[in-house]
């Protein structure tokens, strides 16, 4: 095999025919069978593209523009003649450019200006099996187009790693091609897992050993920026070898700096490529001999109960830790040193989790909207979005004036979706350039878009943080912020607007009012924790842009002061003013005020001198919901009505009695006591109403003379004493009595038109229960003998007869 050829070479007549026949193939090509450079060279002469174009997706710009140069240097042009590509930032095409290479939003806003693609003959989707939204997105636009428009359009999605059969049968019975790949072995070991503590020393350490052992440069991934600059400080105090280059690799860095990162190293030297998942797929880094895994990665996840996205540091899949390791095979035999123990291998999930499941969806819903789709299935979905993260999508974009009411797009809409931003910058900028502060809102824009290389020190303030880029971090903002600028035609600022205010317009919902100390609560009802020693912490408003999106005090990281004036100024419409009557819960009485609220936070409250009564009657009612049941003033005798109420309710509901359960009564303050809190402000007078009569007003007429017959309050007993009977009690009403009083009686007395029987609760001569029952007569037959058996010996005195029977009750002691 030659130096030219890979093993892909051998199924590229198979993907021809594959794709003259269907309009749907699938390359599944082992890693280093050069799927990614080999097969847009091999497809782009065939007859079927009729001399249109290949656009091939790259999800990263480093492997789009890498992955071109090497199609270039094959056919030894210049990037922009036959190869081109198109990323963020940078373009590299001509008028003889047969294939391109892209980044997923570039597709996108391409097929929302040219529906039909009609210079393009085939779609080559690279490293499928990363599901990025933007990939899932622009999948489902590549087939909608193909199944309505464009009939002729081959689709390629190509992959290391996927499930195959099932993308397939989504895409119409694909044919499956799979190409064999090259790697030379990689000899793998494993170490104890560091903590959150030793991770950089641990990372260093494995670096010292492997340079010792290997003879080429190192591959070592960590999770992010932040890992990488601190492995970077770490080595520069280490005593490496002056022969040894340190590189790191992410994907804000600028251009040129990710350019020697992957480009050879001079003779005679070696290097160490500090690198996040940018390098694990499509990108092969020259001289790499080893791999240094952290087998740690950041991923974005959008959490629907605050509304907010954040970047977590999660382990990396089974797939993801074989796509690093082969990173160290390309070339010739390596080795893999993994910072985890051989055990764990097993706890690692499979493959990575699809983007679209967990990912903040406003910027592909304002894209689908833009497409003319208003529904989470409105396009042919490999997996279609969530429903409710789909409509919390649609309330921030109807918030932000992009969709109406209908959920179409509007003219604001398409506006904001011609600009490479989040739908919260790009509105930020176009409000802002309405009222002549465009390139300021531009710089704020590339601030939150491009992170800035600053220390972690740095003020969370974005105008401190502004003057605090520098290097080749200040001249990727520069490039990112004119980019923004020419494509909202801003060419100077008239105004000068705060950049509090500007992040008002891009997160109306995190404008944030102090608490106390550095505590702040934002408009979303959520609480937020600004660094005590930061300058904002002072602050009695800002606007949060960047935030953990963690529990009650979620940490700020980036942020401006904003003052009260100017949120009446350039944000009035998001401010309600409320006046009214209500309970104030703190002086236990009725207050009136003028209040201005912005979401949860008040902004402003000023009392009122005029009340009007029935309003203040609600509040009161409000306040004794508020308060409990028990604030109100219940005497005996009321009790006692009302569970003599409750009682018939329950079992008489047929005759209409009210229900006057603490639920029912609770949930009805202002329709049943409202009428009688007339005149009163505060708690303390509750002590004025009379509860029996409000009570007695809720039962209808006819109903109050027949409450005594149905539900009496006593009872007489055979002794020819009267009782109380209890209502409250769970169960039916209870009579309580001496024993000896009951002599001779053999049915439990009835009342509720014959409906209850009463509880006798049997009392000793000492007034103490010793049973309860429902049938005298099997109490007398069954248990009363034991009863007597027991009490004889302790009340001598008092009758216990061998019949009861058939016995002359006792007299009461007294009357009740």
């Amino acid at each position: 095999m030659s130096i030219t050829q890979f093993p892909v070479d051998a199924v590229i007549p198979d993907l021809v025919r594959a794709l003259a026949e269907n309009p749907c193939a699938i390359l599944v090509a082992e890693p280093g069978a050069g799927k990614t450079t080999r097969v847009p060279l091999g497809l782009r002469d065939v007859s079927w593209l009729q001399s249109k174009k290949i656009i091939m997706l790259e999800p990263r710009r480093l492997a789009a523009r890498a992955s071109a140069k090497r199609m270039a240097d094959t056919l030894s042009e210049t990037v922009g003649d036959t190869v081109g590509y198109v990323v963020r930032l940078e373009r590299k095409v001509s008028a003889k450019t047969r294939i391109e290479v892209v980044t997923e939003g570039i597709l996108t806003r391409r097929m929302q200006s040219d529906p039909e693609l009609s210079d393009v003959g085939l779609l080559i989707f690279d490293e499928f099996h990363e599901r990025s939204l933007d990939g899932d997105l622009a999948l489902a636009l590549a087939l909608d187009v193909q199944r309505g428009l464009r009939s002729d359009l081959k689709i390629l999605v190509m992959s290391a790693t996927l499930d195959a059969a099932q993308l397939s049968a989504h895409l119409g019975k694909a044919p499956i091609i799979n190409a064999k790949g090259r790697m030379f072995p990689v000899e793998v070991s494993y170490h104890d897992r560091p903590t959150r503590f030793s991770l950089i020393e641990d990372t260093v350490k494995a670096i010292s050993r492997a340079l010792r052992q290997v003879k080429g440069s190192l591959l070592v991934f960590l999770a992010g920026e932040g890992e990488i600059r601190r492995v970077e400080e770490a080595l520069a105090r280490a005593d490496l070898d002056s022969a040894v280059d340190v590189r790191p690799l992410y994907g804000a860095m600028a251009l040129a700096d990710q350019d020697a990162a992957i480009k050879p190293s001079p003779l005679g030297r070696r290097k160490i490529v500090l690198a996040t998942t940018i390098a694990e797929t499509s990108l092969t880094i020259e001289g790499i001999e080893a791999v240094i895994d952290s087998g740690l990665k950041r991923k974005p996840r959008f959490d629907p109960a605050s509304g907010m996205s954040s970047l977590e540091t999660v382990r990396v899949t089974q797939s993801a830790a074989e796509q690093r390791k082969g990173r160290a095979g390309r070339l010739g035999p390596g080795h893999c040193y993994r910072l985890w123990p051989e055990a764990e291998m097993r706890s690692l999930h499979p493959f990575d989790e699809p983007e679209i499941r967990i990912a903040d969806l406003s910027s592909l819903v304002l894209e689908m909207a833009q497409w003319g789709v208003n529904t989470s299935d409105g396009l042919p979905w490999l997996e279609a979005p969530p429903a409710a993260t789909f409509r919390q999508a649609q309330d921030l974009l109807r918030q932000l004036g992009a969709i109406g009411h209908d959920n179409a797009i509007t003219a604001h809409g398409r506006d904001m979706a011609k600009l490479p931003l989040h739908p919260r910058l790009s509105h930020m900028v176009i409000a802002a350039a309405n009222l002549g502060a465009g390139l300021a809102a531009c710089e704020i824009a590339a601030l939150i878009s491009e992170r800035d290389g600053l220390p972690r020190d740095a003020s969370i303030d974005v105008e401190a943080r502004l003057l605090q880029i520098r290097g080749s971090a200040r001249d990727r903002h520069r490039q990112t912020t004119k980019q923004i600028a020419s494509l909202l035609l801003s060419k100077s600022d008239t105004a000068e607007i705060s950049a509090g205010v500007m992040l008002g317009f891009a997160y109306p919902d995190r404008i944030a009012q102090r608490r106390s100390g550095a505590s702040f609560r934002m408009a979303s009802g959520g609480g937020a924790l600004v660094p005590a020693h930061d300058a904002l912490a002072k602050s009695d408003y800002i606007v949060i842009a960047l935030l953990d999106g963690g529990d009650a005090n979620a940490k700020v990281f980036l942020g401006a002061e904003i003052t009260r004036a100017d949120i009446d100024k350039y944000l009035g419409s998001l401010v309600e003013t409320k006046e009214g009557v209500f309970w104030d819960t703190k002086t236990n009485a009725v207050s009136a005020s003028r209040r201005k609220l912005l979401g949860a936070l008040q902004l402003e409250e000023k009392p009122l001198a005029s009340l009007d009564p029935d309003l203040v009657a609600e509040a009161m009612a409000q306040g004794v919901k508020a308060m409990g049941l028990g604030v109100l003033p219940w005497s005996e005798a009321t009790t006692l009505f009302r569970a003599r109420i409750s009682f018939l309710s329950r079992v008489l509901p047929e005759l209409g009695f009210p229900d006057v359960s603490d639920a029912a009564l609770s949930t009805t303050t202002d329709h049943w006591l409202a009428p009688y809190l007339q005149g009163m402000q505060r708690k303390s007078e509750l002590a004025r109403l009379d509860m029996l009569m409000i009570l007695r007003s809720l039962v209808p007429h006819d109903l109050l003379s027949r409450i005594e017959k149905l539900a009496p309050t006593r009872m007489e007993v055979p002794s020819g004493a009267h009782y109380k009977i209890d209502y409250d009690t769970d169960g039916d009403p209870t009579l309580r009595v001496r024993l000896q009083e009951m002599f001779g009686l053999t049915q439990a007395p009835q009342i509720a038109d014959g409906r209850v029987k009463l509880r006798i609760e049997l009392l000793s001569p000492a007034g103490r229960p010793v049973a309860v029952t429902q049938s005298l007569e099997t109490f007398w037959t069954n248990v009363y003998p034991d009863v007597r058996k027991d009490l004889r010996g302790r009340y001598p005195k008092q009758l216990w007869p061998d019949d009861p029977i058939n016995t002359k009750p006792a007299a009461p002691r007294r009357l009740r």
